[in-house]
């Protein structure tokens, strides 16, 4: 294993090489499994040794020995949290990684020994079962968890969620179309809890800016066919009826389905916008000619790329997605650390309405335990999404990014 000084020696020949890196408000988390693949700190008993020698402890709650690829994703995740420490100037944070198991009684135990040590925040873990489990115990010890499980249901009562929550970036795409001028919506919804958020929080923006639905129509997920949907929103079409755009919240196999089947009925290819979420976010869309020029709400792209090329000069691997909510978790931690005992890791310093700017952008954690971020709006292209709409800079401006939304959802 390399010492913390010859990765930090690497990280600045590294940052010659790319060029000036942005890191400065970032706010991040960390974390990674026991065996390194080239990262910072020393295996010790168990590969649980710390990292770095801040005289403010933060635990790192991950499954090091859980089933599975477990494993490596929280090996990822804690090397991407070593690399947010590694990339400040002495930092005063000490980053005590702690094994789940992967079960909601090994994170119970890893948090009673993360309060035993005197931790002041703990970042992770994983699952939702965990998070449950570390809550009452983080309670107890009056330190606040910065968790990655994308189930809202945990968060709250000093628990936060760094992760995207499904739903959460609806609004961003349906007030950037309402502000293009459309106004009368087809939507094509999944029979599933996330077509459930999604739709409801679509109709909540469309509403509430004086848009209407117009033609509505479902589809199972189980594989059954889609002709009978997507022909409703075709002949709505065809009739004349106004359509200026369709939603669309479906993943990558639905859209696989149902993107050529839209374009042989005429509404794709630019014909009738459409419009995506967050899950619209993978490599390869634009191979897709049906859904060329269709709009979605993502992170800016470019935070990702430098953020992934900086992990792999690193650590000889290209990042899971997850690992840049890590990096973003730990340099939070590290940004607020300087702060007086008893003062770094408040409920007032981690909502700060301003936020923090991280791998993915603007984001802010808020009372209510989820996230705000601040999103770009792309359009799909045959060589790869281009960004039409920027992602904010600054929160300060008005009461939400987009102006629909509150800073806390209700």
């Amino acid at each position: 294993m390399r010492s913390f000084e010859k990765l930090r020696a690497h990280l600045s020949a590294a940052r010659v090489v790319l060029g000036a890196i942005f890191v400065g408000l970032i706010v991040a988390a960390c974390a990674s499994g026991p065996g390194g693949g080239g990262g910072g700190y020393s295996e010790g008993e168990g590969g649980l040794a710390p990292t770095g020698s801040g005289g403010v402890k933060v635990a790192l709650l991950l499954p090091i020995s859980g089933s599975g690829d477990t494993p490596e994703i929280a090996k990822a995740l804690r090397q991407a949290g070593e690399l947010a420490l590694f990339e400040f100037n002495n930092p005063n944070v000490t980053l005590i990684p702690k094994d789940t198991k992967g079960t909601p009684q090994g994170a119970a135990a890893a948090a009673e020994s993360a309060v035993s040590e005197n931790a002041e925040l703990i970042i992770g873990p994983l699952f939702a079962d965990e998070v449950r489990a570390v809550a009452p115990v983080a309670r107890r010890g009056g330190i606040p968890v910065i968790a990655f499980s994308s189930d809202r249901n945990v968060a709250g009562n000093n628990v936060y969620l760094m992760s995207f929550l499904a739903g959460a970036d609806v609004d961003r795409i349906a007030s950037y179309a309402l502000g293009r001028g459309k106004k009368n919506f087809a939507v094509l919804i999944p029979e599933s809890a996330y077509g459930t958020i999604a739709e409801r929080e679509f109709a909540k923006t469309v509403a509430a800016a004086g848009g209407r639905t117009v033609v509505r129509a479902t589809y199972s997920t189980g594989g059954a066919s889609l002709s009978g949907p997507v022909g409703k929103v075709a002949n709505a079409v065809k009739s004349g009826q106004q359509v200026d755009a369709l939603f669309l919240p479906a993943g990558p196999d639905e859209l696989r389905t149902i993107a050529p089947m839209l374009a042989q009925n005429g509404i794709a290819g630019g014909k009738t916008q459409l419009l995506g979420t967050g899950q619209w976010n993978y490599p390869g869309i634009g191979n897709n000619a049906a859904l060329v020029g269709g709009w979605y709400p993502a992170p800016d792209p470019g935070g990702w790329n430098r953020f992934s090329q900086r992990y792999k000069n690193t650590y000889g691997s290209q990042p899971p997605r997850l690992a840049s909510l890590s990096y973003d978790a730990v340099s939070l931690a590290v940004s607020l650390s300087n702060n007086p005992p008893g003062d770094r890791y408040t409920s007032a310093q981690l909502t700060r309405s301003t936020g923090f700017a991280g791998v993915d952008g603007l984001f802010r954690l808020l009372p209510d335990g989820t996230a705000e971020r601040g999103l770009a709006i792309l359009e799909v292209q045959s060589s790869g999404p281009r960004v039409i709409d920027q992602a904010p800079k600054s929160f300060s401006s008005r009461a939400g990014v987009y102006g629909n939304r509150s800073f806390v959802e209700n």
